[in-house]
């Protein structure tokens, strides 16, 4: 192999300067410096690299320039490095994990029970829904059905405006009035604070009134007695109005019927309130004579 030893190589004429011929291998050894940072150098459309790591050192590459598989270290993409202001095409993210919820930035409560909003908030489902808040079944003969706020997970307090109540499959042991007591500083009160009127119809096209009488301590909210039989039973549905209001009455407006005795269906409506403005943080469900031989009893909260 011959060697020539030259300070510069110029074209014989015009500007144009070719090295070798095609198919030729054109070697620079290791340690030489090729120094081409003050010329514009046009690149081959394929570049060949070896194998290993190649380090790009204060270089920028148009995001259009660059195809295959980008690989980060784990943990070095920060939250500045991602343009949240625009859309992200997740045909080109390789996720082959799942992002933890523990690892959103979202607010709320993170859970089975919620879902992750537009405004980046976790919620639950629906506004003005109801939320089951705790449930009683009946099975043996019981005086009263309480529900207490704090009491296995009852919520009676100013979390919720409204809260609903639903009662089927009612049995009494005896024919007997039906109504429902407040709880005021810490014992369900027996006074004459409660006022209601019931009207009951029935298949028969017979009706009937009835309204709380002094000294009545309970709001009754049935304008007829249980039936006792074995095969008739009753239901009820009624709202909560304002419990821990403390400018004006909570109020109760609801629904209800079944059998209630000869084997009649019938039909209830009823409005009532208790007098005073204290706060309520439990509802007891009572009879005036006998016991509870049945019952599914639930409370909701109106999300509003």
């Amino acid at each position: 192999m011959s060697k020539l030893e030259v300070d510069k190589i110029d074209p014989q004429s015009g500007t144009n300067l070719e090295l070798g011929t095609s198919g030729d291998t054109i070697t620079i050894p290791t340690g030489v410096t090729l120094d081409a940072s003050n010329a514009t150098t046009t690149l081959p459309s394929n570049i060949v690299t070896t194998d290993g790591t190649q380090t790009l050192t204060n270089k920028s590459i148009a995001a259009t320039q660059l195809s295959g598989t980008i690989t980060p270290s784990d943990g070095t993409v920060t939250n500045a490095k991602v343009n949240a202001s625009a859309a992200i095409d997740y045909s080109k993210l390789n996720l082959t994990g799942n992002i933890a919820l523990a690892d959103l930035s979202a607010t709320g409560t993170k859970d089975a029970t919620t879902f992750l909003r537009g405004d980046n908030t976790f919620a639950e489902a629906g506004g003005g829904a109801f939320k089951l808040l705790n449930t009683q079944s009946v099975t043996s003969s019981v005086g009263t059905v309480d529900f207490v706020n704090g009491t296995s997970g009852v919520v009676l307090d100013s979390t919720y405006k409204r809260y609903r109540f639903i009662a089927s499959n009612m049995r009494a042991s005896t024919a007997s009035n039906f109504g429902i007591r407040f709880r005021q500083g810490g014992s369900f009160i027996s006074s004459t604070v409660y006022r209601m009127r019931a009207r009951c119809f029935d298949d028969n096209n017979a009706n009937h009134d009835a309204s709380n009488s002094t000294g009545m301590d309970y709001m009754r909210l049935f304008a007829r007695a249980f039936s006792n039989d074995a095969v008739e039973t009753c239901m009820i549905d009624f709202t909560l109005n304002d419990l821990s209001n403390t400018s004006s009455y909570t109020s109760v407006f609801g629904t209800g019927g079944g059998n209630k005795g000869n084997g009649r269906a019938e039909v209830e409506i009823f409005s009532g309130m208790i007098t005073n403005t204290t706060t309520v943080d439990g509802v007891q469900f009572v009879l005036s004579s006998g016991t509870f031989e049945s019952g599914d009893f639930s409370l909701y909260g109106i999300e509003a």
